[in-house]
């Protein structure tokens, strides 16, 4: 059961990057995230473990990222951080304003692009990323899903023929 605060704790290796999808799966599974939504979250998080992987741990693999996911009223939020000495986010450029566009690190623009939120922390090591789903309510699905079983299980026995 996922609705509360979960934490994934990765090498900083690259080889560490199937771990963040079976995450993801498992968050998206319990909450019936939509393959949007999922796709949007995963490719985030991946972006973001690697920028913290690459850049912020020098994948020294004794160093550790931290992807911290907390459920919130409106959607999904999620927190990476690594140990390394962090970076100014305003720094890094648009790769849609530059004219050589295939050189530009793409990471936090596609993060920012695909997010709902992003928030720098402690000089860049720590990014919270959130995702507003307003369709988020496990509940309500869960409870919809026995209606429609106990539905479908008086009117087979409509349906059969009586004995008399």
């Amino acid at each position: 059961m996922i609705d509360h605060r979960q934490e994934l704790i990765l090498e900083s290796r690259l080889e560490s990057l199937p771990e963040i999808e079976r995450f993801v799966e498992e968050i998206g599974d319990y909450y019936n995230i939509n393959n949007t939504y999922f796709g949007n979250i995963l490719v985030a998080l991946t972006e973001a473990f690697k920028n913290a992987a690459i850049h912020g741990n020098q994948l020294d693999s004794e160093k550790k990222v931290s992807i911290v996911f907390q459920p919130v009223a409106n959607g999904l939020a999620f927190t990476v951080q690594d140990e390394g000495p962090g970076f100014d986010p305003s720094l890094t450029p648009d790769p849609t304003e530059i004219e050589d566009g295939a050189s530009a690190k793409k990471g936090l623009y596609l993060i920012r692009k695909l997010s709902d939120n992003v928030i720098f922390k402690e000089g860049g090591a720590k990014l919270d990323i959130s995702f507003r789903i307003s369709g988020i309510n496990y509940e309500l699905s869960v409870q919809r899903a026995k209606m429609l079983q106990q539905y479908f299980h008086v009117t087979e026995k409509k349906n059969q023929p009586s004995d008399h």
